[in-house]
């Protein structure tokens, strides 16, 4: 049997490798002679650089770059090793995790270390930019991913803006003169799993600014400022991002990364499985067994699962999902065309406990799963 093994990380546990391994081992136990490939994904959010790293047979790339308060900072990205193409996660340089939680405000934070990371990436050489954006501490309309690169952000004076939320309000022209040179020849994929639009009542700022340290008069500022740089980007660019689905993810970063990147949004999980060429690799599985810490409505919704049941039901191939916890109603489970599902850490209360024995659990998990098969001749779904 062939046994396609690609889970999601169970967070604070397992990456999604020891997950493969605990599961392998559990499967190996019955079917010695099985075909398991090992394709660990993740969805765009933490942990995807890991993830990424074991498909691009990439080098840790480390440099100092501006944090979002723009204090020096270290942070780094992927580099694959025939330098052709270069993945970097936001959220190492712009990102909430860089932050004390009273040092948050949307209104003063920048991209523009994430910018940075881009132009390492464009002197190294690279052909092609893979740009996760989750997790990000940030509402300046990827402004200041734009200076890194060479863009000028101008007032009503023509005076240089700084790079931050409270200044989009004031730009009323981009100098494009200072561009770097290989930008046009770089193709730039964004990681982006939300549908926000730049700017309004469900853009940017309304829906994510306040958990990113904004005041409520402060929400409506900044809304006003995403507003105006659409307009100015539309005028200057002829890019209309506020029609442009997830235009308003990490903070306008979205919309941003089409007007100066020229960049296409892809879903986190749908890129992370071209990379890992995961529909070829599928082809001929018996089963496709993934799982993440948590399964419940929103991994459903556009989660690693999610993207992992798209690609088995056009090729026909029956999914089991062992989770550390179930949390969703049985019926929903039936109708997500998941055959298999178990939480490991079902009966268990102790949560430090649970984290401790994830592996062994799993791997017990799997190991009752392939005797199941074994007694199952070609049964493909177990409700």
């Amino acid at each position: 049997m062939k046994f396609v093994l690609a889970p999601d990380k169970y967070k604070g546990s397992l990456t999604g490798l020891e997950f493969c391994d605990a599961v392998a081992k559990g499967i190996k136990q019955v079917f010695s002679k099985a075909d398991i490939m090992r394709l660990p994904l993740a969805d765009g959010g933490d942990g995807t650089i890991e993830v990424i790293k074991n498909y691009l047979n990439a080098d840790l790339i480390e440099l100092s770059i501006t944090d979002p308060l723009f204090r020096p900072t270290q942070a780094s990205y992927l580099l694959s090793r025939d330098r052709k193409t270069a993945f970097i996660e936001m959220s190492e340089a712009s990102g909430f995790k860089l932050l004390q939680k009273n040092e948050l405000n949307a209104s003063k934070t920048t991209t523009l270390g994430t910018g940075e990371l881009v132009v390492d990436a464009l002197n190294n050489g690279v052909e092609k930019i893979i740009l996760g954006i989750g997790g990000s501490a940030t509402n300046d309309g990827g402004m200041g991913v734009a200076c890194a690169l060479g863009y000028d952000f101008l007032n009503e004076n023509r005076e240089s803006l700084k790079p931050i939320g409270e200044n989009l309000i004031k730009v009323r022209q981009i100098n494009k003169t200072g561009i770097h040179k290989r930008l046009a020849n770089v193709k730039v994929k964004v990681a982006c799993d939300v549908s926000n639009p730049f700017y309004g009542p469900n853009g940017a700022a309304h829906i994510y600014a306040e958990q990113k340290g904004a005041a409520k008069n402060e929400i409506k500022s900044l809304d006003e400022g995403l507003k105006n740089f659409a307009r100015v980007i539309k005028a200057e660019l002829g890019i209309d991002v506020q029609n442009i689905k997830g235009s308003g993810a990490a903070g306008g970063l979205g919309g941003g990364a089409i007007a100066f990147l020229n960049a296409e949004l892809k879903s986190g999980i749908e890129l992370v499985k071209e990379i890992a060429d995961f529909d070829t690799s599928i082809k001929d599985a018996d089963w496709i067994i993934t799982g993440e810490g948590k399964l419940d409505m929103q991994t459903l919704s556009g989660k690693t699962i999610a993207g992992i049941l798209r690609s088995a039901k056009k090729e026909n191939i029956p999914v089991a999902a062992l989770c550390g916890i179930l949390d969703i109603p049985k019926r929903d489970l039936q109708n997500s065309g998941i055959s298999y599902a178990i939480g490991i850490s079902e009966g268990i209360t102790d949560i430090n406990l649970a984290y401790r024995d994830a592996s062994k659990n799993l791997e017990q998990a799997a190991n009752d799963f392939a005797k199941m098969l074994l007694r199952e001749e070609k049964i493909s779904t177990f409700w």
